[in-house]
């Protein structure tokens, strides 16, 4: 009787603990930092520009030091390999008149632009890192006030180009030295413009999304590498809600998925996704035969950064609104990437962001999503009585989490997740986290720099998982004990495989009372 009674509390110890081994979740991957590359620069007096070139596994930097006892700045291309050895140097002799706008790569071609104190002015340098060759040319525009980016396709730069009240595309031809306005793209200010440079199709798409004030639509161009329009076409609702801006699917023609954010009558606020099968065509009455939306409440991890509680009291209300045929309005702000082939599907990454606006007696957060600002100084709604909202500025941006939706090439929603951010503020409206996939092709990972940590996520599919693993940049290869005191202008980028690239300018302290100020990259790789 005592065996048969130790029999049953083992097998009942078994039946309870079974399970439990069973859902413990597999330990986060952590990060390895094989390599470190540090370089004798201080913040004060230099600038470093970083450009990664997956195809061979390098990077190239651009570095510009000031000169002892002199106005004028040194430039110069150093190139890396995947273990940050040196190899090729370039210097680029800069005209005095010019300073660093951009920079982009193609293949193993590095193009760096730079921007007169003349308006219309552009000075051009390419470096071929597999020769060595080094390619310089000037642009005379006139009419270019402002330049906002910049892609390679097959040897020419198309640079998005601000006139006195457009927003236009600048092609230049490196080969000929010649350049032109592109008159397909040559949209009123303000614009939306999302600019796809395809390697595989070596065609340019562009996205424009343009409103009458109640509705608004998008207009997908592609153009060859000349400059030249191939195809145009209007991709919009017939329902109120209104297309605010999107991205394209890259690669094969064949499949040519257009996926973004939509809106129901502001067209500065997204309420959900949508995503359309550009070849499925329209019907005889012109609408479109694959356009899915996909509100924000629909999803399963939008709202991961809220409390259950108040996810589900917003969810009971928008319940009682639809009942009444009223549909609640979510007030948010994406910031997409361009969409990523993973797994047979696409992946399309958007980081949620609200301003941060500066006012005369003080700077405060807009959310956006829920509640109007608040003034403590009055004690009530600074958009009622006494407040002119035309004083504000944008005095920068503040990001909350990013989704990550996956879509077949239909436009069906396989599964999302998001990625919750920490601390993340920055100046101009741009990128923070980076995207790779791991190295067995069925997760990815998510990361974003935060002083001298590395903050990521291991994405699989739409299951759980933590939102605050993250590691020290380490500071040297060998054991020691060194304490990293400051870290500054830290920035990530994606590399290649499922590595990443961290650097900034840092100042460690080593032995005793000791430091050193130095430009520091990190190689980082995710096994």
């Amino acid at each position: 009787m005592k065996h048969a009674y130790s029999a049953l509390v083992l097998l009942l110890l078994s039946w309870l603990l079974g399970p439990a081994r069973a859902q413990t979740p597999p330990t986060a991957p952590t990060p390895k930092q094989p390599f470190r590359l540090e370089l004798p620069l201080e913040a004060y007096n230099s600038d470093v520009h970083v450009q990664p070139l997956p195809e061979d596994s390098s990077l190239v930097l651009l570095v510009e030091r000031d000169l002892p006892l002199s106005t004028k700045s040194e430039f110069f291309f150093q190139q890396y390999n995947h273990q940050l050895q040196p190899g090729r140097k370039q210097v680029v002799e800069v005209p005095r008149e010019y300073e660093f706008s951009q920079i982009c790569a193609e293949g193993s071609d590095v193009y760096a632009l730079f921007t007169s104190s003349v308006e219309g002015k552009l000075w051009v340098a390419a470096f071929d890192t597999r020769t060595g060759e080094l390619g310089k040319g000037e642009f005379d525009t006139k009419l270019t006030r402002h330049v906002h980016n910049m892609k390679a396709l097959k040897g020419n730069l198309f640079v998005t180009v601000g006139l006195d009240q457009h927003v236009t595309i600048l092609l230049l031809d490196l080969h000929t030295a010649q350049f032109k306005f592109l008159p397909s793209v040559y949209e009123p200010l303000p614009a939306t413009l999302t600019f796809l440079a395809d390697s595989v199709t070596k065609r340019a798409e562009f996205i424009l999304s343009e409103s009458n004030g109640f509705k608004s639509r998008l207009q997908v161009k592609q153009l060859s590498d000349q400059g030249q329009l191939l195809h145009s076409e209007f991709v919009q609702a017939e329902s109120e809600r209104g297309l605010i801006s999107a991205q394209l699917s890259p690669g094969d023609s064949a499949a040519r998925l257009l996926a973004g954010t939509y809106t129901l009558r502001d067209s500065r606020y997204s309420q959900g996704l949508f995503a359309a099968d550009l070849t499925a065509g329209v019907t005889e009455t012109g609408q479109r035969r694959s356009l899915r939306f996909y509100d924000f409440l629909n999803l399963k991890h939008f709202f991961d950064f809220m409390s259950p509680a108040r996810v589900e009291r917003m969810r009971q209300r928008s319940q009682k609104l639809r009942a009444s045929s009223r549909q609640q309005r979510l007030r948010y702000r994406l910031l997409m990437h361009d969409m990523i082939p993973f797994q047979g599907a696409y992946v399309l990454v958007s980081e949620v962001y609200y301003p941060r606006y500066q006012y005369g007696y003080g700077t405060y957060y807009n959310t956006a999503a829920y509640m109007p600002m608040y003034n403590p100084l009055y004690g009530s709604n600074m958009y009622g009585r006494g407040y002119n909202r035309s004083n504000r500025n944008v005095d920068g941006y503040r990001f909350t989490h990013a989704l990550v939706c996956a879509f077949d090439r239909y436009g069906n929603l396989l599964w999302d997740n998001s990625f919750l951010l920490k601390d993340v503020e920055t100046g101009e409206l741009a990128e923070t986290i980076q995207v790779r996939p791991m190295p067995d092709g069925k997760r990815l990972v998510l990361s974003y720099l935060y002083e001298d940590k590395l903050r990521y996520k291991v994405i699989d599919q739409a299951t759980s998982s933590s939102n605050d693993l993250e590691v020290l940049l380490r500071t040297s290869e060998e054991d020691q004990h060194e304490k990293t005191l400051d870290t500054s202008h830290s920035e990530l980028q994606a590399w290649y495989g499922s590595k990443f690239l961290a650097y900034g300018y840092q100042r460690v302290r080593t032995s005793g009372f000791n430091s050193r100020n130095v430009f520091f990259i990190n190689s980082v790789a995710f096994e």
